[in-house]
């Protein structure tokens, strides 16, 4: 007898109570699978506007989960079997998806696929430490942009440090400049004390000039030391800034071991540019520390630029003013000199003259003693020839007659008189003469002397004077 193959879908073996328990089990799992399947769209769906379609990017798809399991049971005509075939044909029809799912799915290349399940992937670790690289990467990246602009800002102090040690040295010189016209304006003073008379060291335009100089010299040191002192404490602010800046990029550069210092903005590389850091936070890369240092540190730059440009000009001025005070005494001593060589020569003149002078009044009286020797007469009555005396013979008959005196006697009175007065005129003149002669060499040996002193104090001023204490571009003005 042949047997004749039956579609089991028609025939109906079993107990309906033990179908119905099995397909109550499918729909139960079936239900299960659907509800896991919606929630895992949402999870997909969110993950997707969080991350921004991370796993469209990665190039990798997403792999659906099949259903648990299928069921096969015989064609029904009720709602009931209707609902079991669209219930089994969503199955089928997921297994295909999944079996097309896995024979088209790519192979990766080393690139992590993101999961679109509800619970970690398999390479959550792998994942959670390539953030955690990343992360540490970027704050490493702007702590290094953050060293490199304390050090950038730390080689400007020190520029500027370098700088305004220049100017310092430039100040001691010219303080040394002027200690050293100092010492010259006193050893001047003291020199131009040496004059010989009183009459010449009495104080003078020359004394007058070299007391001006002392004084300019003086406030001119004393603006210099000032600046001086404040050069050395804004030098001291630099250095504190230096060390400031640089305690501060060692302290950031304590996570940059594992950076490679090639092509790093801190060390002058083509590397990106800087960003500017506005805001601070304690455990951000830019602290408020590193931002106090850099407003510091600027403010003090600024400060310092300013006390140069001060310094310059204060230089400038000091030398101009030294150069005209030196200038002014030494014209000053200059033309005393040329005084004192005017009176001279106007002495040597006159004292030639009242010289000559002198010898004319003494040949006078010599003219004059002469004179009054002649009119007296000898001294010994034996010497009178008989032609002076009065009592000769035509005087004794002249006068026999009454009044007839002769007036020769009152006339040789008279002359006497006469030539005696004038010979004590005469030497009181002589006396006056030789006095104002005598006056006039010690007048003319005092101003020789003293035009001799005031010549060495010049020559010794323009000995001692420093002109290469200060460079030449500083004394010609072109700074």
């Amino acid at each position: 007898m042949q047997v004749q193959l039956v579609p089991l879908g028609s025939v109906t073996i079993g107990p309906p109570a033990w179908r119905d328990e099995t397909l109550g089990s499918i729909r139960r799992a079936e239900r299960l699978v659907l509800q896991t399947r919606a929630g895992r769209s949402g999870t997909r769906a969110g993950r997707s506007g969080a991350s921004g379609t991370r796993a469209g990017r990665s190039g990798t798809r997403s792999r659906p989960r099949s259903c648990a399991a299928v069921s096969f049971s015989p064609e029904r005509t009720d709602p009931e079997a209707a609902a079991d075939k669209k219930t089994e044909k969503e199955c089928a029809d997921g297994r295909d998806s999944i079996c097309k799912n896995k024979m088209s799915r790519p192979q990766t290349t080393g690139a992590t696929r993101t999961s679109v399940a509800p619970f970690p992937p398999p390479s959550f670790r792998e994942q959670c430490a390539g953030a955690s690289v990343r992360v540490a990467s970027a704050y490493m990246r702007r702590v290094r942009e953050v060293e490199g602009q304390l050090r950038r800002q730390a080689g400007r102090v020190t520029q500027e440090g370098t700088k305004l040690e220049r100017e310092r040295g430039h100040l001691e010189k010219m303080l040394h400049s002027l200690r050293i016209d100092l010492q010259v304006n006193r050893k001047s003073t003291e020199g131009r004390t040496k004059r010989p008379s009183t009459a010449e060291t009495a104080r003078d335009g020359a004394d007058y000039l070299l007391a001006c100089e002392r004084r300019e010299l003086a406030e001119l040191k004393r603006d210099l030391e000032g600046a001086l002192r404040n050069t050395l404490t804004q030098l001291q602010a630099l250095g504190q800034c230096s060390r400031r800046l640089l305690e501060c990029s060692s302290e950031r550069a304590r996570v940059l071991e594992l950076l490679p210092h090639t092509g790093s903005p801190s060390t002058g590389g083509h590397g990106s540019p800087s960003q500017t850091f506005t805001t601070t936070d304690p455990v951000t890369p830019f602290t408020p520390e590193c931002k106090q240092v850099l407003e510091s540190s600027t403010l003090t730059v600024s400060q310092s630029q300013l006390l140069r440009e001060n310094i310059r000009q204060m230089l400038t001025s000091a030398i101009a003013r030294q150069k005209a005070a030196h200038r002014t005494a030494n014209d000053g001593l200059v033309k005393k000199i040329a005084e004192t060589i005017t009176l001279k020569q106007n002495l040597t003149l006159m004292s030639a003259a009242t010289r000559q002078a002198t010898f004319r009044k003494q040949r006078e009286i010599n003219c004059i003693q002469h004179s009054h020797g002649r009119s007296q007469g000898p001294e010994y009555s034996g010497d009178i020839l008989s032609r002076e005396k009065l009592n000769r013979p035509l005087v004794q008959i002249y006068q026999r007659h009454p009044g007839t005196q002769l007036p020769e006697a009152a006339h040789l009175i008279q002359g006497s008189a006469v030539l005696r007065r004038c010979l004590v005129t005469s030497e009181d003149e002589l006396v006056r003469l030789q006095g104002a002669c005598m006056q006039l060499l010690d007048n003319l040996h005092g101003k020789t002397a003293a035009a001799q002193v005031d010549s060495a104090v010049v020559r010794m001023r323009r000995r001692l004077v420093d002109k290469r204490a200060m460079p030449t571009f500083l004394q010609q003005g072109a700074y």
